[in-house]
């Protein structure tokens, strides 16, 4: 089963994540955000298996721009209409790796993966 990252070019938690897996011989393929979106189907699948809540990246800046309004009384539905919206309010990187999921980067969460 290929191994697929799954965030922005540019964001240092993904080039830590990217520069990991290739110090480690982790072949992957990596989606970014920007170029490729995410789609609906794909991103409810995380909500199920991760949540919505660890899914929506409320530090960063994108979320943090958002009119209060927008940021108020979230629920999973705006959330995840948000991020399909922005797809870079989403918790990066998000790694596929053998029918697991991993959200944000953790060496051993990583390490534990590919075993």
């Amino acid at each position: 089963m290929p191994i697929v990252i799954y965030g922005i070019k540019n964001c240092d938690t993904m080039k830590k994540a990217r520069a990991w897996l290739d110090k480690h011989g982790v072949e992957y393929n990596f989606h970014d955000y920007k170029t490729a979106g995410i789609d609906k189907d794909r991103l409810a699948r995380w909500s199920k298996v991760a949540g919505w809540e660890v899914l929506l990246n409320r530090a960063g800046t994108t979320f943090r721009k958002l009119p209060d309004a927008d940021k108020a009384s979230l629920t999973e539905k705006k959330a995840m209409a948000l991020m399909l919206a922005q797809p870079s309010m989403i918790k990066r990187p998000v790694l596929e790796i053998g029918g697991k999921l991993l959200v944000g980067f953790k060496p051993e969460s990583y390490a534990a993966a590919i075993k």
